[in-house]
Parts: C-alpha cells; sequence; structure tokens
C-alpha cells in the first residue's frame, strides 16, 4: 500500500533564534543528522514512499538538501507557499492528496511508529485522528490557593501533567472541505471548527518518546539524548 506524508517545513523558528538565523528550522542537526532527514528516514523505514514538504521560508536550502528524496529511497516534492498559511492552509495548495495521508512538522522527535497510526486511522474511517503525549511540566513557583483574598492552600513547585499534540495528524481528504483557499489557518482553527460542527477527531496517546525541537529547552534535550538513543529513533 503506498503511504503519502506531508511535511510542514515552512516556519521561521523565531523560538529558536539565533540557532535559525542561518539555517531553517528543519535543518537544525540533532547528532549527525537535521531533525527533517531522521523524520524523512523514520517515514521511508515505515512504509511511507511519498513525501510533499510543505516549504515558505530558505526554501531553497531545504530543497538542495533533500533533491528528489531519492538518496533516502523516498520520492520527494515540493509545496509553495508564497505567504503564510499556519499549519494546515498548506494543504489546499496540493491537488493531488489520496484518500489517507499523513501531515506532520518537521521538527518533532519521536519514536512513533508512524505505519501503526497511519493504519489505526484507516481502520477506524475517521476524519481526523491526533497523535497526543502526556507532557509533565514542573512549576518552578509555590501555588497558591485563594479564594476571597484569603490563602485556601499552598503547593510548593508542583507537578502538572496534560496531553498535547504531539504535532503529527493523520487526515481523511474531506477534511479539506473544511480549510479555507488562500488562508492563514492553523491547526486551532480546524479543531475548533470541527468541533462546532461535531464531526469527531480521534485522540491516540503515544506513551513513547517525544520531543518538539521548536522549544529551545527541547531542542538542547534532544541533542544530549539522540545519539545515546539514535537505535530507538533510526533503528540502525
Amino acid at each position: 500500500m503506498s503511504k503519502r506524508a506531508v511535511i510542514l517545513a515552512g516556519g521561521k523558528g523565531a523560538r529558536l533564534r539565533p540557532y535559525t538565523v542561518v539555517l531553517p528550522k528543519p535543518l537544525m542537526p540533532i547528532g549527525e543528522f537535521p531533525i527533517l532527514e531522521v523524520i524523512v528516514r523514520q517515514l521511508s523505514s515505515h512504509g511511507f514512499d511519498r513525501i510533499t514538504m510543505a516549504v515558505n521560508h530558505q526554501a531553497e536550502i531545504i530543497k538542495a538538501f533533500f533533491g528528489d528524496g531519492e538518496k533516502w529511497g523516498v520520492h520527494i516534492d515540493y509545496s509553495l507557499e508564497d505567504v503564510p498559511l499556519g499549519t494546515m492552509g498548506p494543504l489546499k495548495l496540493i491537488n493531488d492528496l489520496p484518500e489517507h495521508f499523513l501531515v506532520m512538522n518537521g521538527d518533532i522527535l519521536s519514536d512513533l511508529d508512524f505505519s501503526d497510526f497511519y493504519h489505526s486511522h484507516v481502520e477506524s474511517r475517521s476524519l481526523f485522528s491526533i497523535a497526543s503525549h502526556v507532557r509533565e511540566e514542573l512549576v518552578d513557583y509555590g501555588v497558591l490557593k485563594v479564594k476571597d483574598g484569603q490563602l485556601m492552600g499552598m503547593e510548593e513547585k508542583p507537578r502538572v501533567c496534560y496531553e498535547v499534540s504531539m504535532g503529527i495528524y493523520m487526515l481523511s481528504k474531506d477534511v479539506l472541505r473544511h480549510i479555507p483557499e488562500g488562508a492563514n489557518y492553523g491547526f486551532d482553527l480546524l479543531m475548533r471548527d470541527m468541533l462546532s460542527a461535531h464531526l469527531p477527531v480521534r485522540v491516540i496517546r503515544h506513551d513513547g518518546y517525544w520531543l518538539d525541537i521548536g522549544r529551545p529547552d527541547d531542542y538542547v534535550r534532544a541533542i544530549d539524548e539522540f545519539d545515546a538513543m539514535r537505535q530507538r529513533f533510526l533503528h540502525v
């Protein structure tokens, strides 16, 4: 079965400045590879044979690095945004998307089984599936519980858990009808509109590894951990 992926690689990487002044964020190195190459290698190993990169900022650098994808055993093509279109808007520029396809950010380091995620979505007959991860954060303050100006309790430096989107999605083609043409339209807006229309959205929790290297702290952590965990990400 042919499997298609769209990688969103057009962001300016503002959160990672000054690193991204020279390189586009998807080409930021993790060990010996740019993060986007890690993703391409993973998708190839999970049976994805065609990848479309949605590019904008420093697009020519990304094109020069990846070419047609022959080096990684996949066919890579490019969709160029003339203006920023958010996370979901670029999909309207791609005219030949199949019935089911994967969409993901180009700055994700994870050990998600992309093939299982793909097939789980297809078998569910869902319109949209979100890969999620439980994130735990340390609140570096004493948190006050206050009512009517009076202290009712206090918790010193609590840990807070919350479930977040990993920036990895499976879409069925019918979703494209809900995305406007030529508009800056993000994942958050699509989810709002789908919920308002009472359209079901699946959430599939991933309990393994996940980092968004667009966050400076996570990028540093990814650099520190990648080499020791290389087998987990690349199976080589």
